[in-house]
């Protein structure tokens, strides 16, 4: 856990004494306006090679607090299938980056190097055409071979000749494959590696019941999201790789500008698995990129300790929203708080706090807190009874 998340909590209890200075209580005060001094201390504290990405995650969080707070008072209308609709957005981006030189930098270089192939790489090392071997084209007469031949070894020829004696356009880098294999291959390697890690990701919540269910042993690999997280990437990978070739072979040549129809287009295999964290997390990502490309040509400012604003003020959104309108919180940072104030966040008097409109009290209805009737205006529910 962070520095700036173990500061945080205590921080936030004690400035919510802040009221006493205001002289009572506003819609803002208990919940923005406490952990907004709290948040800036503690990311503070935080170490600075970690700040940016706790902003880009709180950002992430809070952007989408605020988009579930505007659908909730009815002011934004949420648009079908949404979420893939900004993944082919940022996807189509962020290829294009991708392409273009010194496009991207750092991680997010190599994380796209890794799923996408360095085929795609405009400057590929390789040399041209001398590196696809036409030694595999002769016919050789046939010998006959003493050795049996099983399902195994004319699979592994029928592969061999279907790799390399298929369409393969000029412009393409991928000289040991045509088109056609090219994309079946991208597709079965990320359908596997998104297989695994969905059944990695399940196996401690597996083995914690092995004893008691042996039954959930099959669920790790036959479970649902272990398909669609690696039909997801599989696609995305094979519709990208497949639309760059059928555009290189449309206008004869391999352009930049073939990464923003092939990205929006492989973005569309998000309807396999849905997300709106990663398509969140990446459009911050997107902006952030953006921000700083700008930064580096001259045309945007650069604004010091701006990644601690912004982490303040998203923070307290965040907070917000957990004090006066738990609904429209993202349940896992919910659960994430819960955990952090060992259950204490839920132990809050929301009831009070319903006069704002909010329906704060609305996943509080069964609790009623015992309060001493010596510190309260009216009597409470439940009087602490006093020894």
């Amino acid at each position: 856990m962070s520095a700036a998340a173990r500061w945080r909590s205590p921080s936030a209890s004690t400035a919510r004494c802040t009221w006493k200075i205001l002289g009572k209580f506003y819609i803002w005060s208990p919940g923005f306006g406490a952990a907004l001094p709290a948040s800036y201390m503690a990311i503070l504290i935080e170490r600075k090679s970690r700040r940016g990405l706790l902003t880009i995650y709180m950002a992430n969080q809070a952007t989408e607090t605020l988009f579930r707070m505007a659908v909730a008072r009815g002011t934004i209308t949420p648009l079908r299938h949404g979420e893939v609709l900004l993944f082919c957005i940022t996807a189509a981006l962020f290829m294009f980056f991708f392409r273009c030189k010194d496009g991207l930098k750092g991680f997010t270089y190599s994380a796209l190097k890794f799923i996408v192939g360095k085929e795609e790489i405009p400057t590929h090392s390789f040399s041209p055409e001398a590196a696809f071997s036409k030694t595999d084209r002769k016919i050789k007469p046939c010998e006959k071979v003493s050795q049996p031949v099983n399902i195994l070894t004319l699979t592994k020829k029928l592969m061999d000749k279907v790799c390399k004696h298929g369409p393969r356009h000029r412009c393409c880098k991928h000289y040991g494959d045509n088109c056609i294999s090219y994309c079946i291959k991208g597709f079965i390697r990320m359908f596997s590696i998104g297989y695994l890690i969905q059944c990695c990701l399940r196996i401690p919540s597996t083995f914690r019941h092995l004893f008691t269910q042996p039954s959930r042993l099959l669920s790790l690999f036959y479970n649902k999201e272990n398909f669609q997280l690696g039909a997801f990437l599989g696609s995305f990978v094979s519709i990208y790789k497949g639309t760059s070739c059928f555009l290189r072979w449309m206008r004869n040549l391999d352009d930049e500008l073939h990464a923003l129809v092939a990205g929006c287009l492989a973005g569309i295999s998000m309807m396999f698995y849905k997300s709106t964290t990663i398509s969140m997390y990446l459009a911050s990502k997107l902006v952030e990129t953006i921000y700083f490309k700008g930064i580096e040509a001259g045309k945007v400012p650069y604004f010091p300790h701006a990644d601690s604003i912004i982490y303040a003020i998203s923070t307290s959104i965040c907070f917000q929203a957990a004090v006066m309108e738990v609904q429209n919180l993202r349940p896992s940072y919910w659960k994430f708080l819960l955990r952090l104030t060992k259950g204490r966040f839920a132990l809050m008097n929301r009831k009070a706090l319903d006069v704002f409109g909010t329906e704060a009290s609305k996943y509080f209805k069964d609790f009623t807190p015992k309060l001493d009737p010596r510190y309260t205006v009216v009597p409470p529910e439940l009087p602490l009874e006093l020894s």
